[in-house]
């Protein structure tokens, strides 16, 4: 019996996926929980296992689209086992096939129409009117109840092409820019033509970066992650065109969400941190014959942040559908800048670790989220954020909250400036520290405490002790 192989959901803000290469071709043997399919999101580019053993029987979406969670990607069956081809990467998944068909029972042309295709939920003026202009209604987007084929989708898609093998998403986007397909080279999968095709006729500037060929894909190293795309050399003044798409679609969508969803609000702190600078240097001189040891700034604020979370339980909290949950122990994202995105990793219960432990942890993950081999649980479940921006030469920013954390800390670097101690003018070590807060969560005060309280630990380690 065959299987449907779908795009998974990680985490309760995920809504799609980029398919970032297959593993395995159409008609190879695969096995239950090898790897099958990259996905990309905003936070990692992960491997899928296989859900069942069979043959790759049918490649619904290829590489380089995207598509909702839950979406049909693929089908695995039966060695010799003949199946029905699947269109469209959102079709709605097997269960609920039979609804489908039930509702439109009373229309028996699908079958002689579409007997290549699986069934697409259509009015049946839309099915009659599809008939006659050869649009195929599986390149169709419905816009109707349940997404069912309207006779004004069909003809939307007979305007920009709807006969034409591509995606909905190309046909959409061929609609808006007002470009024939018939003129645009596909390289999809059988040929289709994708959103990326289409930029390239319009532009020659643009150059998406191509997925590997299935044969290459087999052979490239599993770790590494697919091309993004990228933006080709600007020749003669032209512009260069990058599309909003794949990771940078996720991560805008995401950035938005967080603002309109959230009632932020960010206070700033500047810190007298020379006793932070010192301690610092104390600890690298001690372990000065070690060749492995290394200690951060950012190490030593995780470890004070963890140190005043506990004695403020209202910012680590997350604001889910339920309410406000304030978690018993500091899971705590550190945001790592990569050459395609942004990604937050965090160290599960890293409130239960001294400093050096902590640091020997953050590094970890840090490290792993830049060289690749990430699991999800170590992108998931964050409680509190801290964003350090000190290597770019930033004094302060105003940093967004990542969903659903209540609060985030952003970090400048350490500057040497004139400043008053004891009465006098003298040369301090100053670093400003902005926190964003989630107003719907916490009010102003307790916030602006718990920043407070962490600047005095910054200013006199020893009170991280107390």
């Amino acid at each position: 019996m065959a299987v449907e192989v779908i795009m998974p959901k990680w985490g309760l803000t995920m809504k799609e996926g980029k398919l970032a290469r297959w593993l395995k071709n159409e008609g190879e043997n695969v096995q239950a929980g090898e790897p099958l399919f990259e996905v990309e999101t905003d936070k990692i580019t992960n491997s899928v296992e296989a859900p069942a053993d069979g043959v790759l029987a049918q490649i619904v979406v290829p590489a380089g689209e995207t598509a909702p969670v839950q979406a049909v990607l693929g089908v695995i069956a039966a060695p010799g086992e003949k199946v029905e081809r699947v269109s469209g990467g959102a079709a709605a998944p097997a269960s609920e096939a039979p609804d489908s068909a039930a509702a439109n029972a009373g229309d028996a042309a699908p079958a002689a129409q579409e007997a290549d295709e699986e069934f697409v939920p259509a009015m049946p003026a839309a099915r009659r009117l599809a008939k006659e202009l050869g649009v195929r209604l599986s390149t169709v987007t419905g816009s109707g109840p349940d997404g069912r084929i309207t006779v004004k989708d069909v003809k939307a898609a007979a305007e920009a092409g709807g006969g034409i093998n591509a995606t909905p998403q190309a046909i959409e986007f061929a609609k808006k820019k007002g470009v024939d397909l018939a003129d645009v080279q596909g390289s999809g999968e059988d040929g289709k033509i994708t959103k990326a095709d289409i930029l390239r006729a319009m532009n020659p500037n643009y150059a998406a970066g191509q997925q590997p060929k299935p044969e290459a894909a087999s052979s490239a190293p599993k770790s590494e992650p697919a091309t993004t795309p990228a933006a080709a050399a600007v020749a003669d003044g032209e512009d260069t065109i990058v599309p909003m798409e794949g990771m940078r679609k996720i991560i805008a969508d995401n950035m938005h969400s967080s603002l309109t969803n959230a009632a932020q609000l960010t206070v700033f702190v500047e810190a007298d941190v020379t006793e932070m600078v010192a301690l610092r240097r104390t600890l690298l001189e001690r372990n000065k014959r070690n060749p492995d040891y290394r200690l951060s700034y950012n190490d030593i604020i995780a470890c004070a942040v963890c140190r005043a979370l506990k004695r403020h339980p209202v910012m680590n909290a997350t604001l889910q559908e339920d309410g406000i949950h304030q978690h018993a122990h500091v899971n705590l994202g550190i945001a790592v800048a990569l050459p395609e995105g942004l990604i937050v990793p965090n160290v599960k219960q890293a409130d239960t670790y001294g400093l050096e432990e902590l640091a020997v942890r953050v590094r970890d993950v840090a490290g792993r989220a830049r060289k690749g081999g990430l699991s999800m649980d170590e992108i998931a479940g964050g409680t509190f954020t801290i964003s350090n921006v000190s290597m770019l030469g930033v004094d302060g920013f105003t940093p967004i909250l990542n969903p659903p954390e209540a609060g985030i800390l952003g970090v400048g670097r350490v500057v040497e400036k004139p400043a008053v101690k004891n009465g006098e003018i003298c040369i301090r070590s100053m670093m400003t520290l902005s926190l964003t807060f989630n107003h719907m969560v916490t009010d102003g005060a307790p916030a602006m405490t718990f920043l407070r309280e962490l600047a005095d630990m910054l200013e006199q380690p020893g009170l991280m002790m107390a």
